[in-house]
């Protein structure tokens, strides 16, 4: 049976780089017969430039025309096999472009269900409802520091006009009764006035002469 219909290839494709290689090994192996072939060529030039018109010249000249178009076969080869490897590395810059490609849509699809999964734990009607919470906690504040920082000592109902009057009628006291004193503002209690006496316990009062000492 593997007669005749042969037998499975079992060996490896070559893949994308690997055709490239083999392709180079071509392009190298026909520039080493190009190379052979211009050396032959050389050779045949000198020799008719230095010939004269003849059997000869002419048999040599068909031989160095033989090996002529073998070169442009090698050339058009060549040219050929380049033209392939151009298309397999642009194949090539593709191929790497798309598996490029789809590692950035794998990191994409893979952020996406992250973030469903975070934004999917958010209640956007919560979040309303703090916020909600929140504006009446700072009406409550500000209520709260307007009751601490209200004033005691002047009455809400008290009219300005009232105020000016008052202030208006001590100034006309200061003017008829004089300059206000803060020594003279407060009496003196009764038993701190008059000038103070002689003790009643001293029987004369003394004379103001020295007791003269005795000798």
């Amino acid at each position: 049976m593997n007669r005749l219909f042969g037998s499975k290839n079992t060996a490896p494709k070559p893949n994308l780089q690997g055709a490239i290689s083999n392709l180079e090994t071509r392009i190298e192996s026909i520039d080493v017969q190009l190379s052979k072939l211009n050396a032959e060529l050389s050779t045949y030039q000198q020799r008719l430039v230095k010939m004269r018109d003849g059997p000869g010249k002419n048999a040599l000249k068909q031989k160095a025309l033989k090996v002529l178009q073998r070169r442009k076969m090698y050339e058009s080869q060549k040219d050929q096999l380049q033209q392939q490897s151009w298309n397999m590395e642009q194949a090539g810059m593709m191929q790497d472009n798309l598996k490029n490609v789809m590692v950035t849509v794998d990191a994409l699809k893979t952020t996406n269900k992250e973030l469903k999964k975070q934004y999917g734990k958010i209640d956007i009607d919560k979040i309303e409802q703090l916020q909600d919470e929140m504006a009446d906690l700072m009406d409550i504040g500000n209520d709260i520091q307007e009751s601490i920082s209200r004033s005691y000592d002047v009455p809400e109902d008290v009219d300005e006009a009232e105020l000016d009057a008052e202030l208006e009628a001590l100034g006309e006291e200061v003017e008829l009764g004089g300059e206000w004193d803060a020594e003279t503002a407060y009496e003196t209690p009764s038993f701190l006035q008059g000038e103070p006496g002689i003790p009643e316990f001293v029987d004369e009062p003394p004379t103001g002469e020295k007791v003269k000492q005795a000798i």
